[in-house]
């Protein structure tokens, strides 16, 4: 009787015949470079497949990379905004001083300005009053904020804080209908008292003698007295000035130089005399290094 299946060469003869084909296929493809066109059409069909085995790894490199470089922005963001902060308010200073050093004032005689510490602050929020004008702050009594501490922007003088929580304050800006701050003119140091009228884009000053010799454009300064905000620092400028001679006094208007209406980053200021020296931990935290 036949068998369905018909025995084959042995195991001994086809691995003798495989050995022989493997040996003459390698001796025709180095020597006569028979299958380099297969091999390049091989590796054609190969290639997708290899880019997509791949493709996981690819992804989670560029995604931390993308993590590690948005960190590394944002942290650069956080020191150039700090950094460039701290230099309008030195800046602030130097405009100052020039101004001083125009009058012709003796060397001598010049108060040398103490050292003030400084430290950046963000705005939390802003008081929905219409009869107020006041901004919370992201810093408290733990950083060592006091009350009347001196609230800068850019710019200019920004307010006072008026209360002192742990780990927020709330501080009253130039603009408040019961503010006044004391200032002097810059081009003839004439004193006076800059008041708020609600607005943010305005200040009255009060109790001006027709006689003085004010003009529209003039740059208004903090001038020291009171000790609550230090001398030297910029505050408004004169806009309009009206001689009434039917009312006791001008009305002059003043414009503010800080941008209350757009506030965010703020600098908190401690000048030696502070009732309150904040932690050098908490001036490197907030601020970075700084550069006094």
């Amino acid at each position: 009787m036949d068998t369905i299946f018909t025995r084959g060469p042995s195991l001994n003869n086809r691995l003798a015949l495989a050995l022989a084909l493997s040996v003459l296929l390698i001796f025709a493809d180095h020597k006569l470079a028979a299958f380099q066109s297969t091999r390049v059409y091989l590796n054609s069909i190969m290639s997708p497949l290899q880019y997509l085995a791949n493709l996981p790894s690819v992804v989670l490199n560029f995604s931390a990379q993308r993590l590690t470089s948005r960190q590394a922005l944002v942290a650069e963001n956080n020191r150039l905004i700090d950094q460039n902060l701290k230099m309008r308010e030195r800046l602030q200073q130097f405009d100052i001083l020039q101004a001083q050093n125009d009058q012709l004032r003796k060397l001598l005689d010049v108060p040398v300005e103490p050292k003030v510490h400084k430290m950046v602050v963000e705005l939390m929020a802003v008081d929905n009053n219409p009869f107020s004008q006041q901004i919370v702050i992201n810093k408290g009594a733990i950083d060592g904020v006091y009350r009347s501490q001196s609230v800068l922007d850019d710019r200019g003088v920004v307010g006072q804080v008026m209360e002192v929580g742990s780990t927020n304050s709330r501080v009253m800006l130039i603009s408040d209908v019961t503010h006044a701050i004391p200032v002097r003119s810059v081009r003839n140091n004439i004193r006076f008292i800059a008041s708020g009228n609600g607005s943010m884009d305005e200040l009255f000053l009060e109790h001006v003698p027709h006689s003085v010799d004010i003009q529209e454009g003039d740059m208004l300064m903090s001038s020291g007295l009171g000790k609550v905000f230090p001398e030297g620092y910029p505050v408004a400028q004169v806009q309009t000035v009206v001689h009434d001679e039917g009312r006791p006094f001008a009305t002059v208007k003043a414009r503010p130089l800080a941008q209350l209406d757009r506030l965010k980053y703020l600098l908190l200021l401690w000048p030696e005399d502070a009732p309150r020296q904040p932690e050098g931990s908490a001036l490197r935290q907030a601020a970075g290094p700084q550069e006094d």
